[in-house]
């Protein structure tokens, strides 16, 4: 593939995270002013901007399904083809990691791990936060309560202190503990916990008062933002965040979800292109020590493929 190409992809690529990122937080002054200076490099910027915002309806209408598949018939499945085709999803299809803007994550984190990252942080009352690969915690503590907020990924808390509530917020979720050991993840949509000592109260913000619930220990559950459905069941403790040990275990997630957890473990971004692969359902031990044969573990069994394009672009499809 020649040079030009490539540097044509790249920019298309990094104008599209740009897009992401105003379209997540429009009228943030520090968006505002990358887009600014990203576009004004060069004429290739400028038009890879043009480009990107046009496919995203920010700039002149949104191209239609039609005129995508005619599009894609008349130049093949070229790589840059592939990146459109995630384009015109991505807010559907994007892992987590994609959609939220690292940069405004990292201003609100007090802990954060980066790809395939592993780390455990000491708390200020004795407890403990494990946080998962790709993942940030921000902490607010008071005399009364222990508040925190998993801004995005997987983290495994061990709470020492029963004194006061120990509450943790990812997504819709917030759960709620003494003195307890849970695991919390907020992946595409999707959150889970899993309890593997004491009780935590759960909540969902788009639930009813009378749909909380107590958990206790060996017992998971999975819903998504807007609690229209619930799985949940029991599991052994061995298999409890077993993440830390280079395992994602899934029972009966969306592939959505399962993809984003894995992907924590592959620098870049991946995307899910199809519409009907990513709700689809899926059970399995994936290893994270060799995450792209995790990737086509979730995927093969209903036809998707895994490509990773470049180093820092993975997309997962039927085609």
């Amino acid at each position: 593939m020649p040079d030009t190409e490539s540097d044509e992809d790249r920019l298309f690529e990094e104008a599209t995270d740009l897009v992401i990122r105003l379209q997540n937080d429009p009228h943030n002054p520090i968006s505002l002013e990358m887009l600014e200076q990203w576009s004004s490099q060069s004429p290739a910027h400028a038009r890879a901007w043009q480009e990107a915002a046009e496919i995203h309806g920010m700039a002149g209408k949104v191209l239609t399904d039609r005129r995508t598949a005619k599009r894609r018939s008349k130049r093949g499945m070229t790589r840059r083809n592939l990146v459109i085709g995630a384009g015109l999803g991505l807010g559907t299809y994007a892992t987590g990691k994609f959609v939220v803007p690292d940069l405004l994550i990292s201003a609100r984190a007090d802990h954060k791990t980066r790809t395939a990252e592993i780390r455990t942080a000491s708390l200020s009352d004795g407890s403990t936060a494990t946080l998962g690969p790709g993942s940030a915690l921000a902490l607010s503590y008071s005399d009364t309560e222990r508040r925190i907020d998993l801004l995005e990924g997987m983290c495994c808390f061990e709470i020492t202190d029963s004194a006061r509530p120990f509450i943790v917020t990812a997504g819709t979720m917030t759960a709620t503990g003494g003195n307890a050991i849970f695991d919390m993840s907020s992946d595409a949509g999707f959150q889970n916990i899993s309890v593997n000592r004491g009780q935590v109260a759960v909540r969902f913000s788009e639930a009813s008062a009378s749909s909380s619930l107590t958990m206790s220990a060996g017992h998971w559950l999975t819903a998504p933002d807007n609690f229209s459905s619930l799985e949940r069941g029991t599991r052994e403790s061995s298999q409890f965040a077993s993440w830390r040990n280079g395992l994602i275990v899934s029972e009966r997630e969306t592939v959505s979800s399962v993809v984003a957890k894995i992907a924590r473990w592959i620098p870049g971004r991946t995307l899910v292109l199809d519409r009907d692969l990513v709700a689809r359902r899926v059970s399995g031990v994936f290893d994270t020590a060799r995450p792209l044969s995790a990737l086509d573990a979730v995927a093969h069994p209903f036809g998707g493929k895994v490509r990773q394009l470049t180093s820092y672009l993975t997309v997962i499809s039927t085609y």
